[in-house]
């Protein structure tokens, strides 16, 4: 698992648990606002599908695996996976730095795979712009402010030395954190209500298996999530480049 791509991380994650379900389903807002709290908090890919494979197995000893229903959601994977992420950490103690033998792989992405994505996403952000310009000239600012921003990290394509794509990722990440905040400060309470009341619904099944720290972010990526959906808003992380 030491040479997976590092920008495939949501892509090998939700592939891994359609082998172990058995169907090719579409991952719910529920599961993709768990992913994004394991990409976030570091967790390595190994570490995640190491997790999901226990999940699984515990969930076939059950009383409900055993009668032959479905292990549906990622929620029910969280402990096994942090606890996998922990036994990475302790194994990982002692041993020397390994991080910079990834910067010195060939890049995952041509630039100009980089650049039509980075496009398309400031062409998206121009777009919200002119959307917003009508009803909120300052939601209409943001996001012009964001798209020069991103326009202005596409420039790091163009220099000839190895590209640092984490640095861009760094950089992708910080509009993206921006444009969130945007978005929640525009959205109208009746929208916000909705959102937590569908929120409220997909987790209650498993909230008791969950810590409050663990919940709290989830439900921070899960309001993240569906806020971009609603105002449709490109997501900017190259986590999200197909």
């Amino acid at each position: 698992m030491a040479e997976f791509n590092y920008f495939n991380y949501f892509t090998e994650i939700e592939e891994h648990f359609w082998r172990k379900r058995g169907a090719h389903l579409l991952v719910s807002p529920l599961d993709w606002a768990i992913l994004e709290t394991w990409q976030k908090a570091g967790i390595p890919l190994g570490a995640v599908l190491k997790g999901i494979d226990r999940a699984f197995e515990s969930y076939g000893r059950s009383r409900r695996g055993t009668a032959g229903r479905t292990l549906k959601s990622l929620a029910y994977c969280v402990d096994a996976v942090l606890d996998a992420a922990a036994e990475v950490r302790e194994a990982a103690v002692g041993k020397g730095p390994e991080g910079h033998a990834r910067a010195a792989a060939a890049e995952p992405f041509s630039r100009e795979e980089l650049a039509r994505y980075l496009d398309d996403c400031i062409c998206k952000l121009r777009l919200g712009a002119e959307q917003f310009a009508g009803t909120s000239q300052e939601l209409a600012k943001r996001f012009m402010e964001i798209a020069r921003g991103v326009a202005e990290a596409k420039m790091t394509l163009d220099a000839p030395a190895h590209l640092d794509l984490e640095e861009l990722e760094r950089r992708l990440t910080v509009f993206e954190d921006k444009l969130s905040a945007t978005l929640t400060s525009a959205a109208d309470a009746d929208t916000m209500l909705a959102v937590r009341r569908e929120m409220d619904s997909a987790l209650a099944p498993y909230r008791r298996k969950m810590s409050a720290g663990q919940l709290a972010l989830v439900e921070r990526q899960y309001i993240q999530k569906r806020l971009f959906e609603l105002y449709r808003v490109s997501r900017l992380s190259l986590y999200y480049l197909k």
